[in-house]
């Protein structure tokens, strides 16, 4: 599935200082950029870094001069994902998980599954198949937690969600992963661009590790999950931001699109009868 994608930021420089941007699609093995442009007006230097397990596509900005600046990214991704029958699978125990997984099942900044052991495993505890249990986990999340904008910030966690049963994107992600974790099923969060979005902007979902295979949950459902395009993952927002500011630099704007090349093809959402998950990787 080809995609267009496109993120133009501007941003006010008041002094020096430094900017560090997670918008560059990521590079995978079924994530294929086939073309891609930065530009930026007035032009600076720019340093192109790699980081996290997963490298997530990183550039760095110093900025010397008090201007304004605006940034445009561009790109044309072509995506396929796997669909995976997890009707028979079993949980994996710690022991026999790959080592490269263990950040994803620790509590985090956003994400304090220690503080909801309890509420996940009354909840969801009680299912067998781990992926029925984050799809109900899932579900769940959809039906109690209200999509409202503007009702949390930077500093709402998985924690504040589950009490306050409203929230935006990130906020879902972050429940999500943080329920998973207390089920001991490790989890990571999921941004990217997303086809469909409504009003357009990035997108934060998760993705759970069952069956030795990382797959994708989005508690929104506000896009197919065949219609994203990743940028980075990470144990939480704090590990995958959009944008890290250093010096006293604001954000004046952020334009996001994600548009479809190619229309011939099926939205994919999960049915609650099936036990076909989709994997990214």
């Amino acid at each position: 599935m080809k995609l267009e994608i496109s993120a133009e930021l501007k941003y006010i420089i008041n002094s020096p200082g430094t900017l560090i941007l997670n918008i560059h699609a990521l590079r995978s093995q079924r994530q294929v950029v086939l073309e891609e442009a930065l530009l930026m007006e007035p032009y600076v230097k720019v340093e192109e870094l790699t980081s996290g397990l997963d490298e997530n596509r990183l550039i760095r900005l110093d900025l010397s001069d008090q201007k304004n600046i605006s940034i445009s990214y561009k790109a044309v991704v072509d995506n396929s994902f796997r669909e995976i029958d997890h009707t028979g699978i079993t949980e994996i125990s710690v022991g026999s998980l790959d080592s490269s997984v263990f950040p994803y099942l620790y509590p985090s900044r956003y994400c304090q599954s220690d503080k909801l052991y309890r509420f996940a495993n009354n909840k969801f505890g009680h299912i067998k198949n781990p992926f029925l249990k984050v799809l109900t986990l899932t579900n769940w999340i959809h039906s109690h937690v209200q999509y409202l904008s503007g009702s949390t910030n930077s500093q709402t966690s998985a924690y504040d969600t589950v009490t306050e049963l409203a929230g935006v994107c990130r906020d879902f992600a972050h429940l999500g992963i943080a329920l998973c974790r207390a089920l001991t099923i490790p989890a990571r969060y999921f941004t990217g661009y997303a086809y469909k979005l409504i009003p357009q902007d990035f997108h934060a979902c998760f993705e759970a590790y069952l069956g030795n295979e990382w797959i994708l949950f989005d508690a929104t459902k506000l896009v197919p999950l065949n219609g994203l395009v990743k940028i980075a993952t990470g144990r939480d927002a704090a590990d995958s931001a959009v944008a890290n500011l250093f010096g006293n630099i604001q954000c004046q704007e952020i334009q996001v699109s994600c548009n479809a090349i190619e229309n011939n093809f099926d939205y994919f959402y999960y049915e609650p009868s099936k036990f076909i998950g989709l994997a990214y990787q």
